[in-house]
């Protein structure tokens, strides 16, 4: 392999790598020290860290599916995703840091999740906020990191017109 190619495949993986240790400690952190199904308030009427798993996609998507296609369906989706987003990776112009490090958010967030798809056959969820009436799914590290680089794709498109 080309020097370049090793360099970019390593600042690819590295990071990406760093984001799915993060996300998988944060789970195992919350699946040891919280009941299933269950939390603990952090600040009252806003933010509660709670222990759930997800069986659906993002926003918990086919989560009401009783069908077990739903939880290949969504693995090969993440398995695909990543996939396109390694090959976008690699034909980001040089010095487009900023594409760059969305690219490896949005696998990373992947990546990580998939790995509890895999593994749990669902995802863990533990950040809890809500205002009043209006609540937003549980959800985790690597679906911060998914949401943070699909914005900052977003951004990019807007920028580059």
């Amino acid at each position: 392999m080309a020097p370049s190619i090793v360099r970019k495949t390593t600042f690819f993986v590295i990071p990406l790598g760093l984001l799915v240790v993060l996300d998988q400690l944060t789970k195992g952190l919350i699946s040891r020290s919280i009941p299933v199904n269950t939390g603990r308030t952090v600040i009252a009427g806003f933010f509660n860290i709670v222990y759930v798993h997800n069986t659906g996609g993002a926003f918990s998507l086919f989560a009401a599916s009783s069908h077990h296609w739903a939880v290949y369906a969504l693995a090969a989706i993440s398995v695909a995703v990543v996939g396109a987003i390694a090959y976008a990776y690699g034909k980001t112009r040089k010095g487009d840091n900023w594409s760059k490090v969305a690219y490896i958010c949005v696998a990373g967030g992947a990546v990580g999740n998939l790995i509890d798809r895999i593994r749990l056959g669902e995802v863990t969820d533990f950040l809890d906020f809500h205002a009043g009436r209006l609540h937003w799914p549980a959800f985790n590290v690597a679906d911060i990191a998914i949401s943070t680089g699909a914005a900052m794709l977003l951004i990019s498109l807007l920028r580059n017109r």
